[in-house]
This record gives structure tokens, C-alpha cells and sequence, in this order.
């Protein structure tokens, strides 16, 4: 009876929708304006060399298939990221343009105009969160092998000759230049050594305001007093615990506003905040016993994070202002982001920076690869031989040749690279040799070599510029850890994706260039053919060769 009067079970619509992104074409794309869509527009080939469906597959293994709301379609998601970082587009500026232009719309894989918004813009910092190293290592792999069809196939479509063109090809190849090699002599073993490998190390700077001791040592005494005030209401007392807080306001302004001043101002400046802050963190710990351990606080989840934080700065604080050092371990430059740590890099225009450092390599087609990130500075040189078998593993051989600053140099380094074949371009170990008139030319040869492998050091530096001047990789502007990393690594999928987007349009325009001087020589090589051919008729025919006795 319950089977029968009981309420059918609804058929659960599947989280994760896939749709392929050859489903979607230029022409079926519902173009609200009356002229018809540019072929030629940037976004419309941007979309046809990204291999969308590999992209998908990677960023939806992290999805349950039978729990949760369904999730936005992958091409959506990945080419809104696209558009957000190739321009430095703030959150709600990317969910506009996308809004407003139906090239983006086609761009993202919508089926057509629409005026409704894809999404909202809080959905990147979801997106950001769930998008780690190992995805964006996924994507990094679908980019590359997309890169080696596309060339394989413009490979393909220059030797695809007809057996005419095939013979005209290696005659012409025979009146340049003989073989000097059988077929017979070439080795049919795969290389195990290929390419090379430019490693280089820099920091991506996050978007903090400028640490100073007392900035810091303000702003915690100022979030110590907005936990008093969320916690005495809750309490008891009949008397607000006092916090002096216009008294150490006004102290700190009379010190912020000087133009220069000098050391004992700031130092005592330093130790009064310092005072009103362990007054309020003696205050809290008053006001926190009458919460049983493991009761609920009235407190949002934000701030108790910054009443943990505030309390180890403090002690790093006082610890040097007691010792007068300027250093400690793991010291904290922003409360909001007690991740970030000062790296010292001895730079000209600035020689501290704050943010993640970044050990990268550029392999030689031009795509880089984040290697190592981490918060607090690090010997990049000791982290060659992981980036060397890193290239192994995501090509199938070791690189010819590695190029580096002197500083990967180390003794370790080139016993790793002599063990494995790989050619480290630098300076050599020890004193240099003694020049002498038998090894004088020698050793010139080798400056010379030295210098150029050193000038090959360049596209690095070149893309590490080209993240930093033009997609913002110096303006890290997440707020949390795991969405900083994503945002780094979105910003070199942008920049690999240019890269991919280079070898199908403009490689493939300089190989039809190619093919064009190639028919055109193959076109004079057909007529010297047939009038070398028509002059051997003559010349053996009877008739002219009585004429030619004559």
C-alpha cells in the first residue's frame, strides 16, 4: 500500500554536466546583431587552438558525481580565469566584460548572447580554492601536448606531397647539396637527450601595505580592542575594561605624521603601543574566563584568526625590541596574511620583497613551468635536479643542455649533470686556467662559448617580465594562501597559452609561406624539366642531327 500511495523518487540531476567543447561552432553561435561573426577575431581563434576537452577532464576529477549542486561547465570556468588575468581584470570586472561582449560569450562556450551574467563574481574565489598545484600541472601537460600535435600535424601538412611533388622536392634538395650520409647510417634509437632547460628563480610580490615595526604593532592594538568590544557585552562585568585607545591613537599619529623621525622617536613611539597592546591582551584573557574551554566565542571566524595572529607578533615584537634586532624567524609582515615573509634579494630598485618565491623553468619552445613555491626564501640551487627530472618526466628525456645563474653552479649540481650526460652552461670550478700561447685561442673559444650560453639566459628574464609588466604577476591581490598559489599559476597558464596560441596561427602562416616557395620552385623546376627534355628530342632527332653535320 505505501508503494503504491507513496511519492515517486525524483531522478537527481547529474553534478557534473560535460559538454564537449566541439559541440558548439561559430556559425551555430546566435549572434544577436544583424552583421555576421569575424572569423578572424582574436577570442574566436584563442578558442580553437585550447584543447578544452582535456582541460575539462582534469579540472573535473575533483568533483563528486552524486553530491551537491550542479557544477558550472569547465569551459566556462577555465576561459573566465583566461580573461581575468590576460588583462589584470578585478573579479566583478571579469563576470562584466564577459556580460557585455559576445565575442567572450563565444569565448567561454556559451550557446549564445545573453545579457544575464554567467555567474557571480564571488565563484572565483571558489574556483581559486578548489584549483591547485596538481590541476594546473594537468593543464600545463594538455597545453604541451596539444603544442606537439599542432606541430606534428603542420609537420604532416608540409610533407603531404604527391609523389610528383615528393620527386620534385628531393630534386630540388640534390642540385643544392649531396647527401653525406646513407639512410642506412641513421639510428633508429629514441634520444635520450633533447632540448634544453633555462632555470631561474624571482618573487611575485603580494598586495600588502609597506611593514613597518609600528604600522603593525597599530594596527594589532586596534584589532585588539575591536575583540574587547565583541566580547564585554557577553560578560558579567559592570565596567568596560579600559583600553586607552584615543590616548595610543593620538600617540601614533603624533609619530606617522614627522617626515623623518628619528630613532628614539620611532623606538619610543614602538614601546608605547607596544604597552597598549599587552594591556588589551591581558584584558581579553580576563574577559575569555567566562567561556568554558571548547564553548563557542562571540567572535567572527575572521577575527579570532587575527587574535592568534596578534598575539605571535607581539612576542616577535617585543623579542626585538628588547634585543634591537631587526630580524627574527618566520616574522610577520601582515596580519591578514601571516604567510607572506620578507625575502631579502639584494635587488637594485628594491632589496627586500614580500611575497612567494618561485623556482621556474623554460623549456625550448617558450613554455614555463612552476616548479617550487614557497613562502619563505630558499637556495634555489637546490632545487635543480627535481626540475631537471621534472622536464624527464613531462618529456620522456633528460635536456642537452641546462642553463643557469652561477648560483645552480655548485659542486652537487655538476656532479648530478656530469652523471647524467646534461651539459651545465657556466663557468667552470677553480682557478682559471694560465694563459699561455698553445691555449691562448682555446681559451678564447671557451669565453666566447661561455658568454653565449649565458646571453641564452635571456628569454627567462623576458618572461618574467612579461608576468610582471603586462598580466600583474608582481600584484598578487588574493587574500588566502591556496588562492594566491592558484592565482599565480593561472597567470602562467595564460602566459603558455599565448605561447600555443603563437605556433597555430603564426607558425602555420610561415609553413603556407614555405609551402608557397616550394611550389613556386617546383614550378621552374617542371619547366627546366620539359625544355631540357624538349631539346634532347630535337637534338636526336635524324633530321637535326644531318642539320648539325652540315
Amino acid at each position: 500500500m505505501h508503494e503504491k500511495h507513496g511519492k515517486p523518487h525524483k531522478t537527481l540531476a547529474p553534478m557534473i554536466r560535460d559538454y564537449s567543447s566541439k559541440q558548439l561552432t561559430l556559425a551555430a553561435f546566435d549572434w544577436p546583431l544583424g552583421t555576421t561573426v569575424d572569423k578572424d577575431n582574436r577570442w574566436v581563434k584563442l578558442a580553437q587552438c585550447i584543447p578544452w576537452d582535456a582541460l575539462a577532464h582534469i579540472y573535473y576529477q575533483g568533483f563528486s558525481t552524486n553530491r551537491g549542486s550542479p557544477a558550472k561547465s569547465a569551459r566556462l570556468v577555465i576561459g573566465a580565469l583566461i580573461i581575468k588575468h590576460k588583462f589584470g581584470y578585478s573579479d566583478e570586472e571579469t563576470v562584466l566584460q564577459i556580460q557585455e561582449n559576445p565575442y567572450l560569450q563565444y569565448f567561454v562556450g556559451l550557446p549564445g548572447f545573453t545579457t544575464n551574467k554567467p555567474f557571480v563574481p564571488s565563484l572565483f574565489v571558489e574556483i581559486r580554492k578548489r584549483l591547485g598545484a596538481s590541476e594546473f600541472e594537468g593543464f600545463h601537460q594538455a597545453i604541451i601536448a596539444a603544442h606537439d600535435k599542432e606541430l606534428a600535424k603542420q609537420e604532416a601538412e608540409a610533407s603531404d606531397l604527391t609523389p610528383d611533388q615528393t620527386d620534385l622536392q628531393s630534386t630540388l634538395e640534390d642540385r643544392e647539396a649531396q647527401p653525406t650520409e646513407s639512410a642506412s647510417s641513421v639510428e633508429d634509437d629514441t634520444p635520450t637527450h633533447q632540448g634544453q632547460l633555462i632555470l631561474d628563480a624571482t618573487v611575485v610580490e603580494q598586495v600588502i601595505r609597506f611593514p613597518t615595526d609600528l604600522s603593525l604593532v597599530n594596527e594589532a592594538r586596534e584589532l585588539s580592542e575591536h575583540i574587547i568590544d565583541g566580547l564585554y557585552p557577553h560578560t558579567p562585568l559592570t565596567k568596560k575594561p579600559r583600553t586607552y585607545r584615543n590616548t595610543a591613537r593620538k600617540a601614533y599619529l603624533a609619530i606617522v605624521k614627522q617626515k623623518r623621525p628619528g630613532t628614539k622617536k620611532l623606538r619610543r613611539g614602538l614601546k608605547q603601543q607596544l604597552q597598549y597592546l599587552r594591556r588589551n591582551l591581558r584584558h581579553i584573557d580576563n574577559l575569555l574566563r567566562f567561556w568554558p574551554e571548547g564553548t563557542a566565542l562571540p567572535l567572527p571566524r575572521w577575527l579570532l584568526y587575527r587574535y592568534w595572529v596578534i598575539q605571535h607578533l607581539y612576542q616577535q615584537q617585543w623579542q626585538m625590541y628588547q634585543t634591537k634586532a631587526r630580524r627574527c624567524d618566520d616574522r610577520i609582515v601582515s596580519i591578514s596574511q601571516p604567510y607572506v615573509r620578507p625575502i631579502v634579494r639584494g635587488k637594485q630598485h628594491k632589496a627586500v620583497e614580500f611575497g612567494a618565491k618561485l623556482s621556474v623553468s623554460l623549456d625550448g619552445q617558450g613554455f614555463a613551468q612552476v616548479d617550487e613555491l614557497r613562502w619563505e626564501a630558499f637556495h634555489e640551487g637546490h632545487d635543480l635536479p627535481s626540475q631537471v627530472e621534472a622536464y624527464r618526466q613531462r618529456t620522456g628525456y633528460y635536456p642537452e643542455k641546462v642553463i643557469a645563474d652561477p648560483i645552480y653552479g655548485n659542486r652537487e649540481n655538476r656532479r648530478y649533470l656530469k652523471q647524467k650526460g646534461i651539459y651545465f652552461a657556466g663557468k667552470p670550478l677553480g682557478r682559471p686556467k694560465k694563459e699561455t700561447e698553445a691555449n691562448r685561442d682555446e681559451l678564447k673559444q671557451e669565453k666566447a662559448q661561455r658568454k653565449a650560453d649565458y646571453l641564452q639566459r635571456i628569454p627567462i628574464e623576458g618572461k618574467f617580465g612579461q608576468g610582471k609588466q603586462y598580466y600583474q604577476l608582481n600584484k598578487i591581490k588574493a587574500k588566502r594562501k591556496n588562492t594566491s598559489i592558484a592565482w599565480i599559476h593561472s597567470i602562467f597558464l595564460v602566459m603558455n597559452l599565448m605561447i600555443l596560441a603563437r605556433i597555430f596561427f603564426v607558425c602555420r602562416k610561415y609553413h603556407l609561406t614555405n609551402s608557397m616557395e616550394l611550389l613556386k620552385q617546383a614550378g621552374k623546376l617542371i619547366m627546366y624539366r620539359t625544355a631540357h627534355h624538349f631539346i634532347e628530342r630535337m637534338v636526336c632527332h635524324p633530321t637535326c642531327i644531318g642539320r648539325l653535320s652540315e
